[in-house]
């Protein structure tokens, strides 16, 4: 990571990582899975001193969006989520919020597809669709910097839920062979809960793999 720093913040009730990836060289930003608490998000962002850019959503449960609509309007900023996602945006029965009594929904401006390029905050992103938690999750490949953002897909020593609705275990197990068997081994995986990983150490140890 020799021109990206990424900071977490753990927000929501379920531990969330949201983050901030902030080009050292002209401090830009892109916010990762705001889930909660948009305030100390906003906070965090003063700290750093950089400028956002952009919110890209791994994929559309509650836990990864509820401060999406306050940061967009705070910064005038687009969010990005892969195209299949955009139903459980729409839906706080799909998107869980219902479910903990405080529906929420929105609705992203930026629609991507698989394998699409994005140059965002000066700082090259591949898309790579990755369905089994939902349909439509996606993990950010950042291959100049060897990080992938692997949202609620690869997990250290695990993988995502796949008992939630548009979840596919066969899916599932399909999108971990592909970053498994596609991506350098030395690729850091920050996923959306817990502790950072590699794709080398996954390979050799995650039960999935």
């Amino acid at each position: 990571m020799q021109n990206i720093k990424i900071k977490t913040i753990v927000v929501s009730m379920v531990s969330t990582n949201c983050m901030l990836i902030i080009n050292k060289n002209n401090n830009e930003a892109l916010i990762v899975d705001p889930g909660n608490e948009a305030e100390r998000i906003e906070g965090e962002i003063a700290k750093a001193n950089c400028q956002p850019v952009a919110i890209l959503l791994t994929h559309g449960h509650f836990d990864h969006i509820m401060a999406v609509d306050e940061l967009r309007d705070k910064y005038d900023i687009p969010i990005y989520i892969h195209k299949d996602e955009a139903k459980l945006l729409g839906s706080s029965i799909l998107n869980h919020s219902a479910k903990y009594k405080m529906p929420y929904q929105t609705k992203a401006d930026k629609l991507l597809d698989d394998n699409q390029k994005l140059s965002l905050a000066g700082i090259d992103i591949e898309v790579i669709h990755t369905p089994g938690h939902t349909s439509g999750s996606c993990c950010y490949y950042l291959p100049k910097e060897n990080v992938l953002i692997s949202g609620d897909t690869l997990f250290y020593g695990t993988v995502g839920r796949t008992d939630l609705d548009t979840s596919s275990g066969a899916a599932m197990r399909e999108s971990i062979q592909r970053l498994l068997t596609t991506l350098p081994e030395e690729v850091e995986v920050f996923p959306g809960h817990s502790n950072s990983t590699t794709i080398g150490h996954e390979k050799r140890y995650n039960p999935f793999a």
